[in-house]
């Protein structure tokens, strides 16, 4: 945290902007790159503590950096219910409160109890409750300035076996069904959750493998996008325009971005 009194005290003199990173799944930046400080936390928020056994329910105390598959993983195999979907996300925990992440059913604001986070624009460190934080289909009221130290998680007792089931079963389906290379994951938000997908109007607009310079739309699943290797980021956001308006015009759904785009204007 001393770091982080640092950096705020950077900012307040600077006025710079600031980029706070987890694991960089769901963004892009500009080949130009970042004009600004970005932050990345380290080893400290990298922790995963479990409840102790014994208890129907518990608490995991994860830190902001710590990765949402691990997370995942260790609760299982330990008999800790809840937080198997987290298994399919490649983000930080930060990250995942700060755009509500989620899959298979579930998301972070069905296990939030509530978030320790430091706050650049005045240097201190305070708990946010997770009635607090905004939350909604992949997004919050976090901003840049909120860095998120550590969150605590709702999880439940249950059979080892079946957990570590459903995590196999998870990265089965994503294996099966999404890209793997160079992508930053899903594109757009689906326009009608649970209902209305952005993968299935991109196919309908007939765009799959549409290809702009280096970047196209997935052949596999149409709300990715790939980038060849060594390839642009103009290229992938021209993609994505060509998308957006394709679907627009053709469906009338004003598709919005998953991906975080920075740097760009």
């Amino acid at each position: 945290s001393s770091d982080l009194i640092t950096v705020a005290a950077a900012l307040r003199k600077t006025g710079l902007p600031v980029l706070t990173i987890g694991r960089g799944s769901n963004m892009l930046v500009a080949d130009e790159g970042f004009a600004g400080i970005a932050i990345r936390l380290g080893e400290f928020a990298a922790s995963v503590d479990l409840p102790d056994p014994g208890q129907e329910t518990g608490v995991v105390v994860a830190g902001g950096g710590a990765s949402l598959p691990v997370v995942a993983r260790r609760t299982a195999s330990a008999g800790w219910r809840g937080l198997e979907w987290a298994v399919g996300v490649p983000g930080s925990v930060g990250g995942a409160v700060r755009m509500n992440a989620g899959g298979h059913g579930s998301d972070m604001d069905e296990s939030i109890l509530d978030v320790e986070v430091f706050d650049l624009s005045t240097g201190s460190l305070a708990r946010r409750q997770r009635s607090g934080l905004g939350l909604r289909f992949r997004g919050s009221n976090l901003t840049d300035l909120d860095v998120v130290v550590r969150a605590r998680l709702a999880v439940r007792a249950g059979d080892i076996r079946e957990a570590e089931s459903t995590i196999d079963d998870i990265v089965r389906w994503r294996r099966e069904n999404q890209p793997g290379g160079q992508n930053a994951g899903s594109v757009f938000v689906n326009p009608v959750p649970g209902r209305v997908s952005a993968g299935e109007l991109i196919d309908r607009a007939g765009l799959r493998g549409f290809r702009i310079g280096s970047a196209e739309v997935s052949r596999k699943h149409a709300n990715f996008i790939q980038a060849d290797e060594n390839g642009r980021a103009a290229d992938v956001v021209a993609v994505m325009r060509h998308v957006h308006e394709c679907v627009r015009r053709e469906f009338g759904h004003d598709l919005r971005s998953e991906v975080r785009l920075v740097g760009f204007e």
